[in-house]
């Protein structure tokens, strides 16, 4: 049963709890914060902001998604469904809260979708694997 429970809840969760943290402040500089510097041998300084790494572990979870849809069983159709409210809470955000309003979230958003999409295709296609044809 928890392992029904969509998975790209967390980033919007964690976007939400970053920028509504101090519920007064109007400042939106926490996802552009340097969560770490790298040196490259070229001699150029990679940073990682607190945006990038969302998007990078909504991807990891993206992908953890697409595995979890080629399962076959009564609880894929509710994971479905929730997914499907995921984005849609995603999608209402991004057009409704001023915050929400930025490339990082639209970026998540995307991967909302594209989580929504590929886990019914996936589903779909391992689905029509499982049905026996008998002569």
């Amino acid at each position: 049963m928890i392992a029904t429970i969509p998975l790209m809840i967390i980033p919007l969760i964690a976007y939400n709890a970053i920028l509504f943290a101090p519920v007064l402040g109007q400042d939106f500089g926490a996802l552009t914060s340097t969560m770490f510097s790298l040196e490259m041998l070229s001699g150029a300084v990679w940073t990682m902001d607190l945006s990038a790494m969302l998007i990078a572990a909504a991807l990891v979870l993206l992908f953890v998604e697409i595995l979890k849809a080629t399962r076959t069983g009564s609880w894929s159709l509710v994971d479905h469904l929730l997914s499907t409210l995921v984005f849609i809470a995603f999608l209402v955000e991004f057009l409704t809260v001023r915050q929400a309003a930025t490339g990082t979230f639209f970026l998540l958003t995307a991967i909302a979708l594209i989580d929504l999409v590929a886990g019914f295709s996936v589903a779909i296609r391992s689905a029509g694997r499982d049905v026996a044809i008998g002569l």
